[in-house]
């Protein structure tokens, strides 16, 4: 007899995971700077910082000095609740505090050249849910690492048009654990479960960046992400507590998986709305449908895993505001709406998520001419609904496990901005 092996793990495998609930779509981490963030995340068309490095790469040759440096780190607190009233079960995760940092440095070379680099890290967190919970044999924890290199260069084409292109390199390790299935156990009555390892998985990318100023008040941006696809080979795969009779079936051995992380096409403006006051507003779309499936390969017994995911494009809508109260104090607030990719039938509990509202505040106070300090707070407000991951098991059996999911995420973040 064969368990069909349901690896959902390798969407962290291959360094991403909607475990992280502060999310662009589907499993990215919208957190990647202050500033940004302050303001609902816009920022295609903003260039007060280095952070445009990742935003809009274009933008580098609008900043005002002729070295900036950002760097701030993000605190994520997050609760999935998930019930089924009909089975009367019901689970919450219990995860530690996330972390996710990033780093830029903007240099301009003369009045139409600058350059940089930025690192960041787009996918990362830990969720561990409740041990042998009614969804083990999906999911029981995931524990991601992931940074993502950027030099970058831009070029100012005349005086209201940039451009800025900047080569991604992407570095992931994993950790993930889930039991084979919801009721095999060996002979001391142990869940049989397998936990993957997946060290220094890579690939490459790239961003691109336009930005134009039609006017002394109004900003225009467009910024591209290209799709990585990212590739895992010859990956550790470790089974426990597998009954004697399947030794020769479910044996430690190797794994290999393949992820894509779809491309993005963010457009926004931004508009001065007085000597003290920003507007802004991006629309950013994920093409999420070239998430078609999660195929993994064991390289023992168990054999090929088919996992269809089938994303649906999405679009986020970014809201914010900038107001300067005095020399010293900057003051910040936004709101976007992120519409979720997942399908109906493709809920499973480490992509448990719905449309979602997030609510953001910032600030900046000056400590001295050159530095300043940044803050940040996100509440992220999902909608609770009920899902379901619907599959076949190798005896072409559909077997669906869903319920009502509810999250919560709470982010604060911290930073600091250094220019001369």
């Amino acid at each position: 007899m064969k368990f069909k092996l349901l690896p959902s793990l390798v969407v962290a495998a291959l360094s991403v995971t909607a475990a992280t609930q502060a999310q662009a779509g589907g499993y990215r981490v919208a957190l990647q700077g202050q500033k940004a963030l302050g303001m609902g995340h816009t920022g295609v068309a903003m260039s007060d910082s280095s952070e445009v490095i990742f935003f809009n790469p274009g933008a580098m040759t609008a900043l005002e000095n002729d070295f900036d440096l950002s760097a701030g780190v993000t605190l994520i607190d997050s609760v999935i609740k998930y019930q089924n009233e009909a089975a009367n079960v019901s689970a919450e995760n219990d995860n530690p505090i996330g972390t996710h940092v990033s780093f830029y440095i903007a240099q301009r070379h003369d009045e139409k050249l600058s350059y940089g680099i930025g690192v960041y890290t787009p996918y990362g967190n830990v969720v561990e849910w409740e041990k042998d919970w009614e969804g083990s044999h999906l999911v029981n924890n995931i524990e991601l690492h992931a940074i993502y290199l950027q030099p970058t260069i831009a070029y100012k084409l005349s005086d209201n048009y940039s451009f800025g292109f900047g080569p991604t390199i992407v570095s992931g390790t994993v950790k993930f654990n889930r039991n084979l299935s919801t009721s095999l156990v060996d002979q001391h009555g142990d869940r049989s479960n397998v936990t993957i390892e997946a060290s220094n998985v890579t690939g490459t990318g790239y961003n691109l960046g336009f930005l134009a100023k039609p006017s002394s008040d109004l900003s225009v941006g467009i910024s591209y992400r290209s799709k990585v696809d990212l590739s895992a080979r010859g990956e550790t795969a470790d089974f426990e507590n597998i009954p004697t009779s399947l030794h020769n079936t479910y044996f430690d051995t190797t794994f290999n998986a393949d992820l894509v992380l779809p491309a993005e096409l963010t457009v926004g403006v931004s508009y001065q709305l007085s000597a003290d006051t920003v507007l802004a507003f991006d629309i950013n779309r994920t093409y999420w449908s070239a998430y078609k499936n999660l195929d993994v390969q064991f390289n023992n017994g168990a054999g090929l895993s088919l996992n269809p995911r089938n994303y649906n494009d999405a679009n986020i809508f970014r809201f914010g505001a900038q107001h300067k109260m005095n020399d010293d104090l900057t003051l910040r607030a936004g709101v976007y709406f992120d519409n979720s990719p997942i399908g109906d039938g493709y809920y499973t509990p480490e992509t448990a998520r719905a449309d979602s509202m997030g609510i953001t505040a910032g600030a900046s106070y000056k400590v001295s001419k050159q530095m300043e300090l940044d803050f940040s707070f996100l509440e992220l407000i999902f909608d609770e609904f009920n899902g379901s991951y619907d599959y076949y098991d190798q005896s072409g059996t559909l077997i669906s496990f869903g319920g009502d999911y509810k999250s919560s995420v709470t982010a604060i973040g911290f930073g600091l901005n250094y220019k001369y």
